[in-house]
């Protein structure tokens, strides 16, 4: 068979609309064909959706001296995805066309299936996460406030953990190194250290915060837990003492939307503590816990195989037993905790581990905390592709419009770090951004929360730096562990053009505590730093307050349409646009100069390559220089080493002018 073929998934002339589509759009697809069997030819769409397949004949048609093969469709009428790959006869051969995202290529075998997300088109996500920068604050390492109205500190409120038998390590030094071994006298490590982070810690640090550009703080768990984390529940209807009162949660969401800040909180909904009220293994709590057996209101929740010391728990640890998330009973209270909360200002939430919460409970609490408050954020935990992913019940529903929002987006992390070091180029870059546009529906898309490190991750300055993979070092080294000076300084090179990526995304950027002031640390604990107050970098910290404005006060960067470009294999760039103001970002990650040259028609894939359009003459963001176009609508950068310009500039010409998709808006 002589018989060439092409489809692009993210390019127009091949699939319209392109991306995810609203429950019934009409849809092609093309297929090219070229070489001396291509008229020929015989093709079919092969289209799989909920179990059934479909067969879809190919329908030849020229396009400026090409030969097409065009499939025409509807998608179904229900939320779902849709999978297809395409079937070539010619000359008594079969051969085979799919990939995953892009340009696929041939095969002898089944191919790999591209992907179409369908959605409600009744899915909207809250405009103004879409618009934030979001802060994420871990709030024991981040501020201590001043003493509450009985003089006592958040070290000093400790002794509720002692006055039930808690083990408690106060750090007095602020700067001192985290605890990551076992206390004298215990077996396990244990997250029982304190150094004092408390509300009023952060009621204080507030125009801190707000000069960073800051409208979103997320914080991790704030509710009464046995750890310094929270992760492990004991009460959700209690603020934890240890950080404070409800007053003074109350003052914190008020103070914050004062300065036009949002709060959400972390739910962890999937598992509680074992020492808490609901399971009180330890019998700290006068209710009457689960682990006391069937006569406990919560004994329904839980999951025992063998009472009373067998029971589910969230990856083997005993002091987190799972709930059962579907339990009437349980639904039900969470339901209570999600309205106390809301009474008080907190009614945007991010889901701990979501994707060990069934669809329908997800589901549940969507209803409960958009029946509240419309613009109410649901934010899910999810660490891989939320369109595609899968558990023992089939397809997870997050992206198709009645479940999350969005997601921490750490797919996205992946690929920025991935680059940044050298461990994929800029076309694999492109594949991974472009692919996550293509599979997301656009309000998901523009909703997912853009971070370059988490209280999950090692530091994002560590990691630019050359630091161990996680978990490949056992914690005594990773204590041990210093990154030199002259790693350190590419490393902070390296943050600030990825952080320049990160702040041109069409997605809110997220800023973990202290990364702007330059902390360092591998995986947990060691990520989980106090916040350097009077050692800030300098340098870090103006770049990212510099960085908030500018995305601030670019209605291009927060609205605008965008279109991706690998330059090269090291250099890589992101163009956007609102009307006839465009920004243009370039990040060269080689340690060599590079010369980035490129026009508006090298932007071919995304539903907005098409609306490129180039200034005549654009200004660094940054550092104020100014480039002008050439006539052919072309720029030429000399790229420095490991370096990143961020330009803007408006459009001139009556053709430039439109205004922008709706779609975008």
């Amino acid at each position: 068979m002589e018989l060439f073929a092409c489809h692009n998934s993210r390019e127009k002339s091949y699939r319209d609309p392109l991306g995810a589509v609203t429950c019934g759009t009409e849809i092609v697809l093309r297929l090219r064909l070229w070489g001396q069997d291509a008229e020929r030819a015989w093709t079919k769409l092969r289209l799989w959706t909920e179990g059934h397949e479909q067969l879809i004949d190919g329908c030849p048609e020229w396009h400026d001296g090409r030969l097409y093969h065009s499939y025409r469709f509807t998608a179904p009428h229900e939320p779902q995805l849709l999978w297809y790959y395409f079937i070539i006869d010619a000359n008594y051969e079969r051969r085979f066309y799919g990939g995953r995202s892009g340009e696929g290529r041939p095969s002898g075998t089944q191919p790999q299936d591209y992907q179409i997300t369908v959605y409600d088109p009744a899915f909207t996500t809250p405009e103004w996460f879409r618009e934030a920068i979001v802060y994420q604050i871990f709030p024991d390492r981040f501020r201590r406030g001043r003493p509450d109205e009985q003089g006592q500190t958040a070290l000093d409120r400790l002794d509720c953990h002692e006055k039930l038998g808690r083990p408690v390590l106060r750090h007095e030094n602020w700067d001192e190194p985290v605890l990551w071994a076992p206390l004298p006298g215990e077996k396990y490590y244990a997250p029982c250290d304190y150094y004092g982070g408390d509300l009023e810690g952060i009621i204080e640090k507030l125009p801190y915060i707000a000069s960073l550009g800051v409208s979103c703080i997320y914080l991790n768990p704030i509710f009464e837990a046995a750890s310094n984390h929270r992760y492990n529940t004991a009460d959700y209807t209690k603020v934890d003492p240890v950080l404070g009162t409800e007053k003074e949660l109350e003052r914190l969401v008020r103070e914050a939307g004062a300065l036009g800040i949002r709060v959400v909180a972390d739910g962890v909904f999937s598992h509680t503590g074992d020492d808490s009220v609901y399971f009180n293994r330890y019998g700290r709590y006068p209710s009457v816990g689960a682990y006391s057996g069937p006569q406990s209101p919560y004994y329904e929740w839980y999951d025992f195989r063998h009472f009373p010391d067998k029971y589910r728990c969230w990856w083997g640890f005993e002091t987190l037993p799972e709930v059962k998330e579907e339990t009437p009973s349980y639904v039900a209270f969470i339901r209570s905790v999600l309205a106390q909360w809301a009474e008080r200002g907190l009614t945007s939430w991010r889901l701990d581990v979501a994707d060990e919460l069934p669809d329908c409970f997800i589901e549940e609490l969507r209803r409960a905390v958009k029946a509240r408050d419309g613009e109410a954020l649901l934010l899910g935990e999810v660490w891989d592709d939320a369109s595609n992913k899968m558990w023992e019940k089939g397809l997870r529903k997050y992206v198709l419009g009645h479940e999350l929002d969005s997601v921490m987006n750490y797919p996205f992390r992946d690929a920025v770090l991935d680059f940044m070091t050298g461990m994929i180029d800029a076309y694999a870059l492109n594949d991974a951004l472009g692919g996550q546009r293509e599979r997301y529906p656009d309000p998901f898309y523009r909703a997912c929360m853009n971070t370059l490190g988490s209280h999950d991750t090692e530091r994002v300055l560590s990691v630019l730096s050359g630091a161990p993979k996680k978990d490949t070092l056992p914690r005594a080294q990773q204590a041990a562990f210093r990154t030199g000076s002259e790693e350190l300084a590419a490393g902070k090179k390296r943050l600030m053009a990825a952080s320049c990526l990160q702040y041109t995304m069409p997605q809110p950027p997220a800023l973990f505590y202290g990364d702007e002031a330059g902390l360092t640390g591998l995986s947990d604990p060691f990520n989980r730093g106090t916040f350097p107050w009077g050692h800030e970098d300098r340098l870090l910290l103006e770049h990212y307050r510099r960085l908030g404005r500018i995305r601030r006060r670019s209605n291009a960067l927060v609205f605008g349409e965008t279109a991706f470009l690998p330059v090269n294999q090291d250099v890589f760039a992101i163009y956007r646009r609102f009307g006839n103001e465009t920004a243009l970002t370039v990040v060269n990650r080689s340690r060599e100069q590079r010369s980035a040259e490129f026009t508006e028609s090298d932007f071919t894939e995304g539903p907005d390559a098409g609306r490129v359009r180039f200034a005549p003459e654009y200004r660094c963001m940054l550092r104020g220089e100014r480039f002008c176009t050439s006539g052919e609508k072309g720029l030429s950068i000399e790229m420095q080493p490991i370096s990143c310009v961020m330009l803007a500039g408006k459009l001139e010409d009556e053709r430039d002018q439109d205004g922008p998709s709706t779609a975008n808006k």
